[in-house]
């Protein structure tokens, strides 16, 4: 397999280009515009195999991605590239569009012209992974998950950016027959997520002594997801999902906010020690505009069609994330110093503070 992945230095990107050379060994191109979130020091344990390549391109490069395609011939594309945190969606939509939506139209004609000029059996292997997040289809009551045909109802500039990708790749299928499958997922976690996101900003914030800001009551629920396990997912999709379809992917492990912060303080008693409970630095700070209650993904499909199941449960992949955390602050250190030092996000005029 030669397997084109866009956003590949990003958190699920990366997690998802080690496992594509180092487990399956396939041949990889990491095509990534390196943006604050993607890092290439993520990928420093296969930066120099023999089947790894890595291109920087913006996937809004018309020019850049035909020539990625002729010269690397892919067997199939995963499209991760994406701006993708709500918070910065909010204060500044525009990268988020011009990523998200422009960059994966110009992604999909590329693929599209690519494909079309294939001999026969190449166009009948080729593949087009649309990789997007549950938060197209907006908030759950208390009961129920979404399921493959749950109505879209996007909240956030960023899940609106994400839903009008997710018609493109499904408008690209249907119109021109490019073999498109489209996965939506809940929300990953684990090593190499940029600090900005829920996990990792608790565990440095708290390592740090830092206050634990918690939106609004903590009580909005994320059904969680371990990456390496989303990232097995994706594979059993591209080789074995059906073209034209729907897969989405969770590990039903559906935790309040407020229960994973605590549960990150108690770890962190556990393993960093601070001479206080961690939980005594928790701080409500006002709820982020547009806040989505509750997500909770039905993965039934993909368990009965493909057979993939988690293999980390939600205690034990936190864990196993927090000891990360700690023990490799050579990744997360010039970060805090230089990119993003844990300031709240997203807040609108009149929204309050966080801290």
């Amino acid at each position: 397999m030669r397997l084109l992945v866009t956003g590949g230095a990003g958190f699920i990107g990366s997690v998802l280009c080690r496992h594509l050379v180092g487990e399956v060994g396939a041949e990889v191109l990491n095509v990534d515009k390196l943006t604050y979130a993607g890092r290439l020091e993520s990928l420093r344990d296969i930066a120099a195999a023999p089947n790894y390549r890595f291109l920087k391109a913006d996937i809004g490069d018309f020019d850049a991605l035909a020539e990625a395609f002729a010269t690397f011939r892919p067997t199939a594309v995963l499209h991760l590239a994406a701006e993708s945190h709500v918070d910065r969606s909010i204060t500044g939509a525009a990268p988020f569009i011009a990523t998200n939506v422009v960059g994966t139209f110009a992604l999909l004609e590329v693929a599209r012209h690519y494909w079309s000029r294939l001999a026969s059996a190449e166009r009948a292997a080729f593949r087009f992974l649309h990789v997007s997040t549950d938060e197209v289809y907006g908030a759950l009551g208390p009961t129920g998950a979404f399921a493959e045909t749950s109505r879209y109802d996007p909240s956030s500039p960023y899940s609106a950016s994400k839903a009008a990708a997710d018609h493109l790749a499904a408008a690209w299928h249907r119109t021109y027959g490019l073999p498109v499958l489209i996965s939506n997922c809940s929300n990953n976690f684990g090593p190499y997520q940029f600090p900005e996101k829920l996990i990792p900003l608790v565990v440095l914030k708290g390592l740090a002594g830092e206050p634990l800001p918690v939106y609004g009551d903590g009580g909005n629920v994320r059904d969680w997801l371990h990456v390496e396990d989303h990232a097995r997912a994706l594979h059993a999709i591209l080789t074995r999902g059906r073209i034209g379809e729907t897969y989405n992917v969770g590990a039903r492990a559906e935790r309040t906010n407020i229960e994973v912060v605590r549960r990150i303080c108690a770890i962190l008693d556990d393993i960093a020690p601070a001479g206080r409970p961690h939980g005594d630095l928790i701080t409500h700070v006002p709820d982020r505009p547009g806040h989505d209650r509750r997500y909770a993904i039905d993965p039934t499909k993909i368990e009965t069609e493909l057979g993939w199941r988690p293999r980390e449960s939600f205690e034990s992949g936190l864990e196993k994330t927090v000891r990360w955390y700690r023990d490799n602050d050579w990744w997360w250190r010039p970060l805090r110093e230089t990119a993003y030092a844990g300031e709240r996000l997203g807040l609108i005029d009149g929204a309050g503070d966080a801290e």
